[in-house]
């Protein structure tokens, strides 16, 4: 008997994670460090260091129960993270290429330099 093989966490474009997390299917979760969250993130986004998730940390409480789209700066760490969430049970994808793909895209940031803010 063959096993099923399994499939990692999705990959979404930055248009495909705005148009879910705008329309309250996932969750937008910031895993950049807080230099690069407070330089600007996405409008609604949580934020939640990759180096705090690795330690065990837990999800914010607005992320229990939901879909979980993670994002950094170009994609390797939200893909870590997704992960380590799907690996928690939690049902999660990433960004690709992350807030400079996101930015590039003309999505919204905001953050310490305000509307349209950096993506550290």
């Amino acid at each position: 008997m063959f096993s099923l093989l399994r499939r990692g966490p999705a990959r979404l474009t930055p248009q495909q994670a705005h148009r879910q997390t705008r329309d309250g299917q996932a969750v937008l979760l910031d895993v950049r460090e807080t230099p690069e969250w407070q330089a600007g993130h996405a409008p609604g986004a949580l934020h939640l260091p990759l180096s705090r998730l690795r330690a065990g940390a837990a999800l914010p409480e607005a992320v229990q129960g939901r879909r979980v789209v993670t994002i950094c700066r170009s994609g390797n760490r939200s893909r870590t993270a997704a992960g380590i969430l799907a690996a928690r049970g939690v049902e999660a994808g990433d960004v690709i290429g992350g807030m400079t793909a996101w930015a590039r895209a003309g999505l919204p940031v905001i953050g310490g330099r305000g509307i349209g803010g950096g993506t550290a």
